[in-house]
């Protein structure tokens, strides 16, 4: 017997395949909101959710990551009466058993029933991925648990691997995790930096060459792919290779053979191919940049590492770790953090990823290596401003009328929530939380609650916008 969970708001729908599931022998629980099934998903465990889009306090899409992570870890069936291809490619993106439409045809969802079940017993009694060596990568968010269990699999295989990110999400850190954890731990990593490789250099250096190949070959020297025979050749920023050496890349990689420069005969190097980028590829393809057969190579698996921006629950983790790995390197006592210290740090988008938070931190403790504690206060001017606008939102100069009416609000309810006058500091987060309230609201209304255009009004992100909602028990209604 299976335990199923219906989320829609049309009660003849709920009756309707709660009927269905009983005469199946599973018992099922309907709800008709997203917060209602949030909670239940929370509270007990679920082996399947049929999930409706359209609820009245928000979009079933945005809770399937939350529902999938649940306590039983459920398979999520979405359902919903509007044919919208965009939303199930989204859906399945974000980890969809499947997509159905409604009204529903019964023996349409009893297979899909039985088919997400048969998978789910088969994955629960499977044999489990070993434990995987993190070496280094710190967090514990949805998004970062993801890319993990990718590279268990990946890990447990020799297939090609294309890690996608932006610069300094930890491309490079994933390669070695997938590296260190596989059958070639033991054998050499080698790191190809194809964005600094001369174009005219590029084929020696990857294939090596014979003496007296070219001026200044003075002796004969193995290429990259020799020096990784047995182990692992990175290659970072591949989307930097130029066209000529992406088709002998290509070859190689089919053959795991080549020629060097100058050779008369070919060698022959077991490899195993790993891949990074910040680059579109695919859209690399569609100028001419890229070859299709190259790319359709080197992504036989892909991992796509999310941005800090997207995985906000691990700034703390990350924090105390490059500062106790910093205060370890210069001998110092640990530090203490204030809690101000990390609202801060969360508050701002971080372009730069964590390479960008580590080189924040490595300043913050250079300037402040003598204090034991660590505030918000020391963190750069920069993004304390940055963060502070982030969050409220404001955009240009000057006070909106908006602002002044939403100020005297948040002061009117602080004192009438605190019954006295409260010390500055729980004052001022009290407010905060008002006006991001009130602002928020003033948003969705005057948008229509259209997620795109309250994006442009308020100058959020769209993971920071979702996370203010999610704060304020606030969601878009369309």
């Amino acid at each position: 017997m299976a335990r199923i969970l219906v989320v829609d708001d049309e009660p003849g729908i709920c009756r309707l395949l709660e009927s269905e599931f009983a005469e199946l022998g599973h018992e099922s629980v309907s709800v008709g909101t997203v917060s209602d099934a949030l909670k239940q998903s929370g509270s007990r465990e679920f082996d399947v959710v049929f999930l409706d889009v359209r609820l009245p306090d928000g979009n079933g899409l945005e809770a399937l990551p939350v529902l999938k992570e649940g306590p039983g870890n459920p398979e999520v069936i979405i359902m919903t009466g509007y044919g919208d291809p965009d939303g199930a490619e989204l859906a399945v993106k974000n980890g969809a058993w499947d997509y159905l439409e409604k009204p529903p045809s019964m023996d349409q969802f009893s297979l899909a029933l039985h088919r997400s079940l048969e998978y789910r017993h088969q994955k629960q009694n499977s044999q489990g991925l070993r434990a995987l060596d993190r070496a280094g990568v710190i967090g514990d968010s949805r998004a970062i648990k993801q890319c993990l269990n990718l590279a268990a699999q990946a890990a447990s295989t020799d297939a090609n691997v294309l890690i996608t990110g932006e610069t300094g999400t930890g491309k490079e850190l994933f390669a070695k995790v997938l590296h260190g954890n596989s059958a070639r731990a033991n054998a050499p990593f080698v790191v190809v930096d194809c964005a600094s490789l001369p174009e005219n250099l590029v084929e020696s250096v990857l294939f090596g060459h014979e003496k007296g190949a070219f001026t200044g070959a003075d002796k004969a020297r193995p290429g990259l792919l020799q020096q990784a025979d047995h182990g692992t050749l990175f290659l970072d920023e591949v989307g930097e290779l130029p066209l000529f050496m992406q088709k002998k890349l290509l070859r190689a990689l089919q053959e795991h053979s080549f020629r060097p420069v100058g050779g008369a005969s070919e060698k022959h190097s077991d490899f195993r191919l790993l891949a990074a980028t910040n680059r579109d590829l695919q859209y690399m393809v569609d100028e001419g940049q890229f070859r299709d057969d190259l790319l359709f190579r080197l992504k036989t698996f892909v991992i796509k590492l999310p941005p800090l921006r997207d995985r906000l629950d691990d700034i703390e983790d990350l924090a105390v770790h490059f500062i106790n790995r910093l205060c370890n390197k210069y001998q110092i006592p640990l530090k203490g953090f204030s809690p101000d210290f990390f609202d801060l740090l969360r508050t701002y988008d971080w372009p730069g990823n964590v390479r960008e938070l580590f080189n924040t931190l490595e300043m913050v403790l250079s300037r402040c290596i003598t204090e034991p504690v660590l505030f918000g206060q020391h963190l750069p001017v920069e993004l304390r401003a940055k963060g502070i606008r982030s969050t409220i939102g404001q955009g240009g100069g000057g006070q909106s009328p908006v602002a002044t009416h939403a100020g005297h609000n948040a002061f009117d309810e602080v004192l009438e929530q605190a019954g006295r006058l409260p010390n500055f500091k729980d004052f001022r987060d009290n407010c905060v939380d008002v006006l991001e309230r009130q602002y928020l609201e003033r948003l969705l209304l005057e948008t229509g609650s259209d997620r795109n255009e309250a994006m442009r009004v308020s100058g959020l992100a769209k993971t920071r916008l979702y996370g203010l909602l999610k704060k304020h028990d606030l969601a878009f209604l369309k």
